[in-house]
């Protein structure tokens, strides 16, 4: 047992190494009488511009607690706090006699592959691209206005799309194996304020070594590793799967995880014509929206020179209507970059390096589109949604990968931007009219959500915004259906879908942890491999 303190307030101008003596006059008992403290959660409270503050939640041990919350003092709370401890199941006895397969190595399939290989089943992950050292050279050479390489690039390869797309590892799941999960990224190349950081951020340059040490513990637990192998094709019969047609050859399989991402839409496809059970669900589809870092920085930390000492600010915003407008993947000192996995199409992101250095932010300006705006009932109109306006994009863009934009008052005033603006995306931009680019609820939410978000940052959202899109891989358009308790997919024993391209995740983290829930599943069943 311990207390936990919330709502300790300090200063910017005050570091960690301050809470110590902050938290014993909190407590009102001298330093050394605490014997153990840790952060839980550190945020940045910017809503009274003149006095900026870190906000702590702590675990703390005292010897005599029933003294210190007999005397407790108001504006922080203090109560016993017992932490819930990350355990795994014991092995079940069902036999495999084969080991399991996992099918991706985005955040999912890697939480997965790890948490089965430390327990002894020796998993085989299947990665249709590259090692992430090969994956960086080939994104840096789109970026230099080179060519797509279709199976490595900013979605597909070693550590799946997450690997790029800025390395926030915020989560709104919380408990052990969510906490487990950013202990792993710690342990693997990480920074240990991700255990406690309100909105955690590792950036794109980070990201890559975290993914390649993670896949390092799990070959050297007995899990392997193959890349640039592809699964085409799903062997089941008689409700249970058997095997894997990949461009490697067939794999015999008694358990397969399908941790496929988002954007693997050939393999949606081949699930559909398989009879996996799959359905159409709302995801986010919109724009990027690019404002200069210093805009952002003064109109969070106002006229404090806080940028040295916090970095670079970023902001969340949404503005309620019809169809709710909300921001998305904000990247503070970032990038726009081209999200793309299929020639002919266009698509954004964003980005940002550890540093959050660039003179820009830009964030995703995204809505629900709901499933009744799909073109049709079919399980994949989600899927044909997108290429429809990632495919009028990349004409836009003149077949060369330029991005659409528009200043954000000339989308209001339905004109085409004159003279480019300068933006922070790499090949180039081209002048557009967005709203040919998007869906019609996109369109609605912006004409209604702008100018509120404008309002919001008292008149100062609007005249430097730049919208750049469109932006339509938020989330997943499909769901592979899955039993609630088993985690299988209804009808096919031994078929696991998981994370975002199975519909059952939001990000970096919560991808991981649905692997990790999916992994203990497996466990509790089966017996380790011989």
């Amino acid at each position: 047992m311990g207390l936990r303190v919330a709502n300790l307030r300090l200063p910017v101008n005050e570091s960690e190494a301050d809470v110590l003596p902050r938290l014993a006059k909190i407590l009102r008992i001298p330093p050394d009488e605490i014997e153990s403290w840790r952060i839980l959660r550190k945020s940045l409270d910017t809503r009274d511009k003149h006095q900026i503050q870190f906000v702590y939640n702590l675990e703390v041990s005292v010897a005599d607690e029933a003294a210190v919350l007999r005397h407790a003092p108001g504006g922080v709370a203090i109560e016993p706090y017992l932490e819930e401890p990350f355990s795994l199941p014991d092995p079940g006895t069902e036999p495999l006699a084969y080991r399991p397969v996992i099918v991706g190595s985005g955040p999912g399939g890697l939480a997965a592959a790890y948490f089965l290989a430390a327990q002894g089943y020796r998993p085989l992950v299947l990665e249709r691209g590259p090692a992430v050292s090969q994956r960086i050279r080939d994104v840096k050479q789109v970026d230099s206005g080179g060519p797509l390489a279709p199976e490595s690039n900013y979605l597909f390869g070693e550590g799946g799309a997450g690997t790029f797309s800025d390395g926030k590892l915020t989560c709104r799941l919380t408990g052990p194996d969510v906490r487990r999960i950013l202990e792993l990224f710690a342990e693997c190349k990480g920074k240990p304020g991700i255990l406690y950081e309100h909105r955690p951020h590792l950036g794109s340059n980070r990201l890559p070594a975290v993914v390649k040490a993670w896949r390092q513990r799990i070959e050297a637990m007995g899990g392997e590793v193959r890349f640039q192998c592809k699964v085409e094709d799903l062997d089941w019969a008689e409700g249970r799967i058997r095997g894997l047609k990949t461009s490697s050859g067939y794999l015999r399989a008694d358990v397969v995880v399908l941790a496929i991402g988002h954007s693997a839409r050939d393999t949606y496809e081949m699930l559909y014509r398989r009879g996996v059970p799959i359905v159409p669900k709302p995801f986010q589809f919109g724009v990027r929206v690019e404002h200069p870092q210093e805009l952002v920085n003064r109109v969070q930390y106002g006229s404090n020179r806080l940028e040295d000492r916090l970095g670079s600010a970023d902001y969340s915003l949404v503005a309620r209507g019809r169809h709710d407008l909300f921001t998305f993947c904000m990247c503070a000192g970032g990038y726009i970059i081209p999200s793309v996995s299929e020639p002919g199409y266009f698509c954004t992101n964003g980005m940002s390096l550890s540093r959050r250095d660039s003179v820009w932010a830009n964030s995703g300006l995204v809505v629900t589109v709901p499933a009744e705006a799909f073109p049709s009932n079919h399980p994949l109109a989600g899927v044909e949604l997108q290429r429809r306006y990632e495919r009028l994009a990349y004409e836009a863009g003149r077949g060369e990968y330029l991005c659409p934009v528009q200043r954000a008052v000339d989308f209001l005033h339905n004109r085409k931007t004159g003279s480019l603006p300068r933006t922070s995306y790499p090949r180039g931009v081209v002048a557009a009219r967005l709203a040919e680019l998007v869906p019609p609820p996109v369109v609605e939410a912006l004409h209604h959500g702008l100018p509120i978000l404008d309002r919001k940052w008292q008149g100062r959202f609007l005249p430097d915004a730049v919208l750049a899109g469109p932006e339509a891989r938020g989330s997943s358009p499909v769901r592979l259906l899955r039993d609630a308790t088993t985690r299988l997919s209804p009808g096919i024993d031994g078929l696991y879908p998981v994370g975002e391209g199975a519909g059952y995740a939001g990000g970096i983290i919560s991808a991981a942890v649905d692997g990790l829930r999916t992994a203990k599943a497996i466990i509790a069943r089966f017996a380790p491999v011989h």
